[in-house]
């Protein structure tokens, strides 16, 4: 491990392409001198986290996946519905971070308010009621599903249909600044930001941020 630490980015669903699209818009986090980051895949995960059930199903294989890697310095949990968040902060001293929780924070420093790209309905529930728990609901514009899984998400081609979606959350709900409500969106931020004039945020990247501000300032004695 380097000296200054390393964080494990866990992509709870078994998908390899989710977890190597991240691992790419990780890239620009990667510094000389930083911690290192180590992007893995959850292999007994489902291949997208897209319901209740599958947030139940992964929650106590994350939380075995960070006991085993005591190795590392924080962990990131990249999934938007953060699962198995509580549970694995329980499971150890060392700071976890669940990308929703990092994103939404990240973007209330951009914006006023937020626009949420969804998978789904099912999604949007489950986001939701997070968001309630978080009391930040006074500052959601809206959210607004892609109707795709996570695994076209990922692919260049569902491009348009975020930007369809990304518009009407601009234009319709007056959002200010865009969450992308996927692990799996990540390879689009750029060129989203670019179609829309709006700040985007990728929440694996904001959890990865945190984690670095985590590592670092315990690594200084600060």
């Amino acid at each position: 491990m380097s000296a200054t630490g390393r964080i494990l980015v866990i992509n709870p669903n078994s998908n390899p392409e989710v977890t190597q699209g991240f691992s790419e818009a990780l890239t620009p986090l990667r510094l000389v001198g930083g911690p290192e980051i180590e992007c893995v895949t959850l292999e007994e995960g489902p291949f997208g986290v897209e319901t209740q059930e599958h947030v139940e199903q992964v929650t106590l294989p994350l939380r075995r996946l960070v006991l085993a890697r005591g190795d590392v310095s924080a962990y990131v949990i990249a999934c938007y519905s953060d699962p198995g968040l509580a549970v694995c902060r329980e499971a150890t001293s060392k700071p976890v971070f669940g990308i929703q929780e990092s994103g939404i924070l990240s973007a209330m420093a951009r914006g006023e308010q937020l626009g949420v790209i969804a998978l789904g309905p099912k999604s949007i529930v489950r986001h939701m009621r997070y968001l309630r728990q978080m009391a930040v609901m006074d500052r959601i514009a809206g959210e607004r599903p892609l109707n795709l899984s996570v695994a076209a998400a990922e692919r260049p081609e569902a491009f348009a249909r975020l930007v369809e979606i990304a518009k009407e959350l601009r234009d319709l709900d007056s959002a200010d600044v865009l969450i992308l409500g996927c692990a799996g969106m990540a390879r689009h931020r750029h060129s989203l930001e670019e179609a829309t004039g709006l700040p985007v945020i990728d929440p694996v990247q904001a959890a990865t941020a945190d984690a670095m501000a985590s590592v670092l300032l315990a690594r200084s004695g600060v």
